[in-house]
């Protein structure tokens, strides 16, 4: 026992120079000092992730090459280092890594999200883009996010000498634009009697969700750690979303086949995807049609409601700003009517205020990862295959290197760029071939 006391020093001092140098023979990016036996560099990290991260970036620089239990992961930090992976590295890092959460969440990899790259992934993205996110088809379904703008208006009115809470008001305003477009359902202020029973089991599902998304599981970094009763929820939570999901689905079924002309050109989400079904049933099989129903509901609610919060909380403190955005607002709309989308290209300095907010808080701060398919060379370090990309977007649109004094809130700073990315100076959404479909 006492040798086993004296060696074991010896061996993780030992362990630690050996990979450190490794590394460097191997020109592998700066890794950060120690990187442990089994563990790697997991006790470095705390919450919140892009924080801490960007703080090891700062001593030890923008491409950093970390291991995450027995994960490899290349952090990266600065808009020259992503340019790169998202342009000359596009596809190579287009693929995504195989976490635990999107086996029982995303439909055994196959959601658009989590899909690897190639066809299935290419064909999600085309109807995505074409059929769901074009400015046509949601152009046709304003008249829905205008309805419920107009709700939350009215409950504020009716308010206005109470203390509101704006995070529940914004969940459920975003929660019932998004089923709305996604199948003509509010399950939020639902006074429908015959849909209380609904809408009860869809917000005991998004509760559910929402607090198995935020976990973090070990088990995707060191695999013995793996917790049979996080994958025992997460199949549980899987299985009920997946039958809620078909219950929608067969309901529309139903009213197509029982009123086939429905509501001309002003179809639900759901509806587009079954009238599709019918002509090319290999493409758009149930699956695929809850897939993209999933992903368009979570990729499309959390990030709104964070950056309506954020952005209400930026104007509050800083007044100034408030002033000159009601002023722009009131000389080019009136106060007669409410803006209405179409306003947006004649209220430049609300679409800077929308841009600083994205800026300064980015609602995905590390973006979703992305993993190499094959290896290749980052700002001049190679990266093996299989490596897991993370782009620290917080930190390189608040790197006081790239932007001047970036904690100072400032819309003006965007004044003539029209929200364009700038040499990748600010990527809220992503770029490359795995960007947000929905961005603009």
């Amino acid at each position: 026992m006492a040798a086993l006391y004296l060696y074991l020093p010896i061996f993780l001092i030992l362990y630690v120079f050996t990979k450190h140098f490794h590394n460097k023979i191997h020109n592998l990016p700066p890794t950060p000092f120690p990187c442990l036996p089994i563990i790697g560099h997991l006790h470095l990290l705390k919450k919140p992730l892009h924080r801490t991260l960007f703080d090891i970036a700062n001593r030890y620089g923008p491409v950093l090459f970390f291991e995450f239990g027995s994960r490899r992961v290349l952090v990266v930090s600065s808009p020259s280092a992503a340019e790169e992976c998202f342009t000359k590295n596009d596809a190579i890092f287009a693929n995504r890594p195989r976490l635990l959460i999107a086996k029982h969440l995303a439909y055994n990899y196959t959601g658009l999200s989590w899909a690897p790259y190639g066809d299935l992934w290419r064909n999600l993205r085309r109807i995505a883009s074409i059929e769901l996110l074009s400015s046509s088809r949601l152009q046709l379904l304003s008249c829905i996010r205008m309805d419920e703008v107009k709700s939350l208006m009215r409950k504020l009115l009716c308010r206005q000498d109470e203390p509101v809470e704006f995070k529940r008001a914004f969940f459920e305003l975003t929660y019932n634009v998004m089923m709305g477009l996604i199948a003509g359902k509010r399950y939020y202020g639902c006074e429908d009697v015959e849909n209380m029973e609904e809408a009860e089991r869809f917000r005991e599902i998004q509760i559910e969700s929402l607090e198995l998304s935020s976990v973090t599981n070990f088990g995707d970094f060191i695999p013995w750690l793996k917790s049979k009763k996080l994958e025992k929820r997460l199949m549980e939570c899987g299985a009920k979303r997946d039958k809620f999901m078909q219950d929608l689905i067969e309901q529309y079924r139903r009213k197509m086949k029982s009123d086939p002309n429905g509501e001309g050109n002003k179809k639900t989400m759901i509806e587009v995807l079954l009238s599709l079904q019918e002509s090319e049933s290999d493409y758009y099989t149930d699956e695929i049609i809850k897939g993209l129903m999933i992903i368009l509901l979570m990729a499309g609610t959390e990030t709104s409601i964070s950056s309506m919060e954020w952005g209400l909380s930026l104007l509050l403190n800083h007044p100034e700003v408030l002033t000159k955005a009601r002023d722009e607002i009131l000389n080019t709309v009136g106060d007669e009517r409410l803006i209405e989308e179409s306003d947006l290209v004649r209220l430049p300095y609300l679409c800077s205020i929308i841009y600083e907010t994205l800026r300064m808080y980015p609602p995905v701060p590390m973006l979703v990862p992305h993993e190499s398919s094959e290896e290749c060379m980052v700002e001049g370090f190679r990266i093996p295959s299989g490596t897991m990309l993370l782009v620290n977007i917080w930190a390189i649109q608040n790197d006081p290197k790239v932007w001047e004094d970036p904690t100072r809130f400032e819309p003006e700073r965007f004044d003539g760029l029209g929200g364009a990315r700038d040499g990748f100076k600010s990527l809220p959404f992503g770029a490359g071939r795995r960007g947000c479909p929905g961005e603009g």
